[in-house]
């Protein structure tokens, strides 16, 4: 039996219905940072097919909500949110900051994304803070069992900082030896550099004023500095617990040899 729509006449069902599909809210926050262009656009949902992205662009243009120009010589296509989409930036803003507050934080660190997690870092770089010269900064991510993950932020004055994902030959400057989710828990503010850092989760090598300065460069996600809950807080400084209902639950979906209720 075909599921039924929502009730339009309400106006949380006529947003729900704009916004719902999925993939939709992070394609538009990702454009809210300054991305314009699709392999743009894809860097910062990586988890998102090529097909689907034009697919959602395509329906985001349909509604209003973001409109499709061409820049350059070559006639690129471009995304731009209009005024509509803008009016709902600071509602989903504050909907990641609920999430942060609330979310127990082994949840958001069992499923991490590099590639996600070093976009982010490579826009977050403030380069007042680095030395007037190009930095070239080697993130090496261990992701068990995966094995290592290499990136090349290269940081040159003026410039935007960019990043690589192949070793183009340049000489490194910081080598950042992490693992994957001490640095995710670090960014996001689940932990801090300082402890992941004395722990050995992080390690450091190269020129000392680079890393002296790390937490002044390298700024944390906008969210890093949201208040957990009280009760957290309390008993689990700067890391969210399950309720014992969802823990409960947790257990049962983690468990060998369950399968989904779906």
């Amino acid at each position: 039996m075909a599921e039924k729509g929502y009730p339009l006449f309400c106006p949380i069902a006529m947003a729900s219905a704009i916004i719902e599909p999925r993939w939709t809210l992070l394609v538009l926050c990702e454009m809210w940072t300054g991305s314009t262009r699709f392999s743009q656009i894809q860097r910062g949902v990586p988890g998102m097919s090529p097909a689907l992205l034009s697919k959602r662009l395509k329906e985001l243009e349909a509604k209003g909500l973001i409109r499709r120009g061409k820049a350059g010589t070559n006639g690129s296509a471009e995304y731009f949110t209009t005024p509509l989409a803008d009016d709902l930036e600071p509602i989903i803003r504050r909907l990641g900051e609920w999430a942060q507050a609330n979310v127990d934080s082994t949840v958001s660190l069992s499923r991490l994304d590099a590639r996600l997690l070093m976009w982010n870092i490579r826009r977050k770089i403030d380069r007042v803070e680095l030395p007037l010269r190009d930095c070239v900064i080697q993130f090496t991510l261990k992701d068990r069992p995966k094995g290592d993950l290499n990136y090349w932020l290269v940081v040159k004055p003026g410039l935007e900082p960019d990043l690589c994902n192949t070793d183009l030959g340049f000489n490194v400057d910081l080598f950042i030896v992490a693992e994957l989710r001490s640095l995710t828990s670090a960014w996001m503010g689940h932990s801090t550099f300082e402890a992941e850092l004395d722990s050995g989760s992080i390690t450091l090598i190269g020129d000392r004023r680079l890393a002296a300065s790390l937490t002044r460069w390298l700024v944390r996600s906008r969210f890093a500095e949201i208040p957990r809950c009280a009760a957290d807080a309390a008993t689990h400084p700067g890391r969210l617990s399950l309720p014992p209902g969802r823990a409960a639950r947790q257990a049962a979906v983690s468990a060998p040899h369950r399968r989904s209720a779906s």
